[in-house]
C-alpha cells in the first residue's frame, strides 16, 4: 500500500515537473542607449503568467504553456514589444524603443477608456514609476506639485492638499482623490486628507490627475478636478521592495528635528490565478510648528490681520494663540478685553506619525485578463494637524477601506466602505478656553480684571492694564507645569465642548458603482454605460453634527452614459459626448453633459487640437447641511432641512450656558456690517454648478535633431449658486445676538478663467528640461454680496522648471526642480491675509548599485532655506533633507 502511495506521488511530481518544462531566459535594454532595464514586465500574451527583470536586465521565465507562443515585454515610458517563442529554453534579447514623448503614455481616466495622453479629449496630467524615482521631493505626493496647473497647500507635514484650478483650501471638497478606485476622502469631512490613506511610494503605478470639471463621468464633486492613484497589480509586479528614508526638517520655530519612513511592499502570484500582495509604510517625524503671533480682528467676512500685540492691545487675539478669543466688553468704561491665551506650541506636542497597511487579493478564475475578482483592504491612522475653522490636532485619527471588486476587458463592478475614528483627536481653540475655565471661568476672571484695572494706582492707562491682567492672571496654569498638564488631560478627554475639546467622530459611508463598455458588442461607435451609489452614516455623537440623538443616514446616486466615435481618415476627428444624472437625498436631481472635440493634425498626427464643454456640479457637503458647532468666533449651522428645527448649546462671556435654534439663523437672521439692525433671509443650500469651456494643443514641434512638446490649454469656467459661507447675527436663548456662520449660496456672478503652457524637450546630450505656467484669474464684484467669501486662494502666476538627467553616467542620476508663484490673498474660516510670493528649489541625486539590487537617493525639499507659509495660520515651511535607500527584488 506504501509503495503504490509513493509510487503516485512520484507519478504526480513527475508530471508536474514535465508540465512546467518550458524556459525562457533573456535580457531587455535600451534600444537607443544600449543600457539594459529593470522592472521590465514579462508575460504570456492574454495570460496572468510572467515575471520581470532583475537589477542587471536579466529573467527567467518558466512556463507549463508549450511552445509555440507569445510573450510581451513592456515598461513604462517604452513601446511594448512581442516575441515569439518556438522552443524550450530559447534565450530573447529584447531592445525596447522608447517611447518619442510623455505624449505617447497612456492613460483612462480622461474617457474612462485606454488612450494616449496626445488623444485625450481633456486636460490631464500624469506621474508614473519613473517619475517618482526621479522625484526630487522627499514623497511622490508632495511632487505632484511640480506638475502643470497643480497646487498643494500644506497644513502640516502630513496633510498636503491638492487642487487644481482656484478655489483652494485644506478642506478641498471641491477635489476627489481615488485610490484603487475608491474615494478616499474623510466620510465626514467630505475631502481627503493627504496621503494618509493612500499609497506606498513602493506600491504606486500611476498617478493620471485631471484639472477642472469631471461630473459628466465621475459625478458630484469632481468639480474642481479629480486624481486617480493606482496600484501595482500583483500579477505583472511581483517581488520584494524596501525602502528606508531618513533625513531632517529644519525650521526656525521648531528647530532640526529627525524623519524617518520605512516601507516594504511583497506580491507574489502563485499562478496564473491567484496573486496576493502587502504594503507597509510608517513615518514618524516632527511637524512644522506654527508660530503666527500676529494681531486679529473681526471683520464683516471673519478674522483679518490687526495691528498691535498683547503689550499694546487688550483685546489681543493672535493667530496661533487660542484662548484669546474669549472677550467682553460689559466692564464699564474700561472697554473690550480678552482672556490670556495660550501659544499653539504649548497645546499640541507637534509629533506627525503616518502608519499604512495595505493587503489585496486577486484571482483570475480563467487565468487571464477576461475577469479579475479583488478583494482590497486600507487601514491608515496617524497624528497630524488640520487648519479649517480652527486648528486640530488629529491623533491616532484611523481611517478603513475595505473593497470587493470584479472587473475584465469591459466591465467593472466595485463596492467598498470607508469608516473612519477620530481617536484621540482635539479642538485646540477649545483646549485652551476650557484649560483657562478650570483655573478661573471667564465670568471670574473679567470681574478681577475690573476689579483690579479700577483700584490700580498705577500712572498710565497701560501700566493700568498690564496690573489687573497680571492680577487676572495670577492662578494661571503654565505650560508644562503639573497642573496644566492634569487640565490638558482633562479637556482633551472630554468631548462636551462647553467644558472639553475632545473631536469625536465615527462616521462611513458605503459605495458602489459600475460601468459597461460596448466596444465589443457595437462596432459604429464606443458606448459606456455606469451607474452609483453612495449611503453616508454621521455619527459624531453630537461633536461635529447634529447627531446627538443616533446617526444620520443619507443616500445619493447617479447614472452616466458615454459615446466615443472617430471620423475621417485615419480616425483624425474623436468626438466624445457623455452626460450623467444625479440625485442626493435633500436634493433635486442633476444632470451633467460633456461635449469634446479633438482632432490629429499633421502627416504623423502630432498635431492634436481639443475643444470641449462641459458642466460640473458638487452637492453641499456633510458639514454644509448638517453641522452645529460652535467654534469659538461663531457657531457653524448647517441648513439641511431635518436639521433647522435643532438646537446648538453655546456659552456666553460669562460662562453662562445658552442654546442657539438653527432656523433662526435662517430665517431670523441679521446682518453683520449693520451691527444687528438689519434683518435678512438666508436661504438654505442647494447643489453648486460650473459650466466649463476648454480648448488645448498637444504636439511635437522638430527642432534640429530633437523635437519640444507642447501641451497648452485655456479654460473659463461660469458659475452658479455657488455655495458660500457667510457670518450672520442671531439672537439666542438669551436674546442676545451671537455670530453665526450660516451655508448658503450667492446670487452673484461668479466666473474663473486661466490657461496654462507646458514645454519639455532634450538639450545637451539627452539632459531633460522641462517648463511650463499657468496663469490663473477670478473674476467676483464683492459690492454684489458684501458678506461672502469666495476663497480663490491661488496665485496668479506660476512658473515650474524641471531639469535632469536620468543617466549622466553609469547608474547615476540627476533632478533639480525650481517653483515660482507671486502672491495672492488667502480667505478662510480661520483668517485672511496676503500669501507672499516665494520661489522654491528641490534637488536630487540617485546612484543605482545593481549587485545589490539598490537604490540611493540624496534628496533636499527647499534647499534655499527661505521658509514660507502655504496659508494664513500653519507653520512656516523649512527645509527637508532625506537619504533613501530602496531595494527592488
Amino acid at each position: 500500500m506504501i509503495k503504490k502511495i509513493l509510487l503516485t506521488a512520484c507519478i504526480a511530481i513527475s508530471s508536474f515537473a514535465m508540465v512546467a518544462q518550458t524556459t525562457i531566459t533573456g535580457t531587455v535594454n535600451d534600444a537607443k542607449s544600449g543600457e539594459l532595464i529593470p522592472g521590465a514586465n514579462i508575460k504570456i500574451e492574454n495570460k496572468a503568467v510572467g515575471t520581470t527583470t532583475d537589477f542587471d536586465g536579466n529573467f527567467v521565465l518558466k512556463v507549463s504553456d508549450t511552445p509555440p507562443f507569445t510573450i510581451e515585454i513592456s515598461v513604462l515610458g517604452y513601446e511594448t514589444k512581442k516575441v515569439k517563442i518556438t522552443k524550450n529554453n530559447q534565450k530573447v534579447v529584447a531592445s525596447l524603443e522608447e517611447n518619442a514623448t510623455f505624449l505617447d503614455e497612456i492613460v483612462v481616466s480622461a474617457s474612462r477608456t485606454p488612450e494616449r495622453v496626445m488623444e485625450s479629449p481633456v486636460t490631464i496630467e500624469r506621474m508614473d514609476a519613473r517619475e517618482i524615482k526621479n522625484t526630487t521631493s522627499p514623497s511622490f505626493y508632495e511632487g505632484l506639485e511640480n506638475l502643470k496647473g497643480v497646487d498643494v497647500n500644506t497644513s502640516s507635514l502630513t496633510f498636503k492638499s491638492v487642487n487644481t484650478r482656484g478655489f483652494a483650501t485644506f478642506a478641498n471638497t471641491r477635489f476627489m482623490q481615488l485610490v484603487d478606485g475608491m474615494d478616499n476622502s474623510s466620510p465626514a469631512l467630505n475631502f481627503a486628507i493627504g496621503n494618509l490613506l493612500g499609497m506606498s511610494d513602493l506600491d504606486v503605478n500611476t498617478v493620471e490627475l485631471l484639472p477642472g470639471a469631471s461630473s459628466a463621468l465621475y459625478g458630484a464633486n469632481a468639480f474642481n478636478g479629480i486624481m486617480f492613484m493606482t496600484s501595482k497589480n500583483p500579477f505583472d509586479h511581483q517581488g520584494v521592495s524596501f525602502s528606508n528614508k531618513t533625513g531632517i526638517t529644519s525650521q526656525e520655530a521648531g528647530g532640526d528635528n529627525p524623519v524617518t519612513q520605512f516601507d516594504v511592499r511583497v506580491a507574489h502570484a502563485f499562478s496564473d490565478k491567484f496573486a496576493a500582495k502587502a504594503t507597509f509604510s510608517y513615518l514618524d517625524g516632527t511637524e512644522w510648528h506654527a508660530t503666527d503671533y500676529r494681531n486679529t480682528t473681526e471683520s464683516i467676512r471673519g478674522a483679518i490681520y490687526a495691528p498691535g500685540n498683547r503689550a499694546s492691545d487688550k483685546n489681543y487675539n493672535g493667530v496661533n494663540v487660542y484662548g484669546d478669543v474669549a472677550s467682553t466688553d460689559a466692564i464699564g468704561a474700561i472697554g473690550t478685553v480678552s482672556r490670556t491665551g495660550y501659544d499653539e506650541v504649548d497645546l499640541l506636542d507637534y509629533s506627525a506619525k503616518s502608519t499604512k497597511l495595505n493587503g489585496a487579493l486577486h484571482y483570475r478564475p480563467w487565468g487571464d485578463d477576461r475577469l479579475e475578482v479583488i478583494w482590497n483592504s486600507k487601514f491608515g491612522s496617524g497624528n497630524t494637524i488640520y487648519q479649517g475653522a480652527q486648528r486640530y490636532a488629529i491623533n491616532d485619527f484611523t481611517l478603513q477601506q475595505h473593497k470587493l471588486e470584479l472587473k475584465g476587458k469591459n466591465f467593472m463592478v466595485r463596492g467598498y466602505t470607508t469608516s473612519e475614528n477620530a481617536g484621540d483627536s482635539y479642538n485646540s481653540l477649545f483646549a485652551a478656553l476650557n484649560i483657562n475655565n478650570i483655573w478661573s471661568s471667564n465670568q471670574n476672571w473679567f470681574r478681577e480684571y475690573a476689579g483690579a484695572y479700577l483700584t490700580s494706582t498705577a500712572a498710565t492707562e497701560a501700566e493700568k492694564h498690564t496690573a489687573a491682567r497680571a492680577f487676572a492672571d495670577r492662578n494661571r496654569l503654565l505650560p508644562g507645569s503639573d497642573g496644566f498638564k492634569a487640565a490638558f488631560n482633562q479637556v482633551t478627554n472630554d468631548s462636551n465642548l462647553l467644558t472639553g475639546a475632545k473631536f469625536e467622530d465615527e462616521t462611513k459611508l458605503y459605495h458602489g458603482d459600475l460601468n459597461y463598455n460596448f466596444k465589443e458588442m457595437i462596432n459604429f461607435a464606443e458606448i459606456q454605460v455606469g451607474a452609483s451609489y453612495r449611503r453616508y452614516s454621521l455619527n459624531s455623537f453630537g461633536n461635529i453634527f447634529t447627531d446627538a440623538d443616533g446617526p444620520i443616514d443619507y443616500d445619493e446616486y447617479g447614472v452616466y452614459t458615454q459615446l466615443q466615435k472617430k471620423f475621417l481618415e485615419e480616425d483624425r476627428l474623436k468626438l466624445t459626448t457623455s452626460v450623467r444624472y444625479d440625485k442626493a437625498q435633500n436634493f433635486e436631481g442633476n444632470f451633467s453633459p460633456r461635449v469634446s472635440l479633438a482632432f490629429a493634425a499633421g502627416e504623423n498626427k502630432n498635431d492634436n487640437f481639443r475643444v470641449s464643454f462641459q458642466t460640473g456640479f458638487r452637492n453641499p457637503t456633510t458639514q454644509d447641511q448638517y453641522i452645529g458647532l460652535d467654534a469659538g468666533a461663531a457657531i457653524l449651522v448647517g441648513s439641511a432641512p431635518d436639521n433647522l428645527d435643532k438646537r446648538i448649546a453655546y456659552l456666553d462671556d460669562s460662562g453662562t450656558e445658552h442654546s442657539l435654534l438653527i432656523r433662526d439663523a435662517y430665517e431670523n437672521a441679521f446682518s453683520i456690517a449693520s451691527g444687528g439692525t438689519a434683518s435678512i433671509d438666508i436661504d438654505i443650500v442647494k447643489p453648486e454648478k460650473v459650466t466649463a469651456y476648454e480648448v488645448g494643443y498637444r504636439g511635437l514641434i522638430p527642432t534640429g535633431n530633437s523635437r519640444i512638446t507642447v501641451d497648452f490649454s485655456a479654460y473659463y469656467n461660469q458659475y452658479e449658486d455657488f455655495i458660500a459661507n457667510k457670518n450672520v447675527l442671531a439672537r439666542g436663548s438669551n436674546n442676545q445676538l451671537k455670530v453665526v456662520q450660516v451655508y448658503t449660496n450667492t446670487d452673484s456672478d461668479i466666473s474663473s478663467y486661466g490657461a496654462s503652457l507646458g514645454l519639455n524637450t532634450k538639450i545637451f546630450n539627452d539632459f531633460d528640461l522641462g517648463i511650463n505656467y499657468t496663469y490663473a484669474k477670478f473674476d467676483f464684484d464683492q459690492t454684489s454680496d458684501p458678506e461672502f467669501e469666495a476663497g480663490f486662494n491661488t496665485p496668479e502666476n506660476k512658473f515650474k522648471l524641471q531639469f535632469g538627467k536620468a543617466n549622466l553616467f553609469k547608474n547615476f542620476g540627476f533632478n533639480l526642480n525650481a517653483r515660482w508663484q507671486d502672491e495672492f490673498y488667502w480667505e478662510s474660516s480661520f483668517v485672511d491675509g496676503i500669501v507672499e510670493e516665494r520661489t522654491v528649489f528641490d534637488a536630487q541625486v540617485n546612484y543605482s548599485v545593481p549587485a545589490i539590487k539598490s537604490v540611493f537617493k540624496l534628496g533636499g525639499a527647499n534647499l534655499s532655506g527661505k521658509e514660507f507659509r502655504s496659508a494664513p495660520g500653519v507653520g512656516a515651511i523649512g527645509s527637508q533633507y532625506y537619504l533613501a535607500w530602496t531595494i527592488n527584488n
